[in-house]
């Protein structure tokens, strides 16, 4: 699959003022209500600028084509359920390990599989666009917060503690998207739910020295 290069997707300008967040925040509702309501198909930036209320300037000034503004959706995702998962993780804070493994996994599992249509709708668009660089640094972002709550755990003795933590970030997210790219039904959701914290806590366990 030919991916854009991410740099040529970069919006154009960020908005310096309250008024320019507003505009964009404007175009970002815009952009998830046509999606829903039409699809990806029929998506236009013109569809968008008037959903808005903004003229096809001012969208042009944030986003050159549509490609723009639907990976600059696709990221936003990432980065709230990046926070969402933050979040999360200092609610954990103190508890011991096996409980930090499967609070994380279940905290993941919530933040991927939102019943939220739009979250649905986007996540269905990301294999459209490289985002290496975007899950690599997600990635840093979650194994440091793990790293962090493990040192804070009263029960925890690792000999590589920041190893442990990285993988079990790549545990939870690894087992979350196979299952959600490939095989998505009720049942194997249901499955992964229950299983995937005991998997996280059997690991966890067995990494202590």
């Amino acid at each position: 699959m030919n991916r854009p290069d991410p740099l040529l997707l970069k919006p154009r300008k960020a908005p310096q003022q309250t008024r320019s967040a507003a505009t964009l925040e404007a175009i970002h509702t815009a952009t998830t209500q046509v999606l829903i309501a039409e699809g990806v198909a029929r998506l236009t930036t013109a569809r968008v600028a008037e959903r808005a209320g903004v003229s096809i300037g001012t969208m042009y000034q944030y986003y050159p084509n549509k490609q723009a503004l639907l990976f600059a959706m696709v990221e936003q995702q990432l980065e709230t359920v990046t926070n969402f998962m933050l979040a999360a993780a200092e609610q954990l804070r103190g508890q011991d390990a096996g409980t930090v493994a499967e609070g994380l996994a279940l905290a993941w599992l919530n933040a991927k599989t939102s019943d939220s249509e739009a979250f649905q709708t986007l996540y269905g668009i990301a294999a459209e666009f490289d985002l290496q660089a975007s899950m690599e640094r997600v990635l840093a972002q979650m194994s440091e917060a793990f790293s962090s709550l493990l040192a804070a755990a009263p029960d925890a003795h690792f000999s590589d503690r920041d190893a442990v933590a990285f993988m079990l970030a790549v545990l939870i997210g690894g087992s979350v998207r196979m299952v959600l790219d490939a095989a998505a039904s009720p049942d194997n959701l249901a499955c992964l739910r229950q299983e995937l914290p005991c998997a996280c806590r059997a690991y966890i366990a067995a990494a202590q020295q």
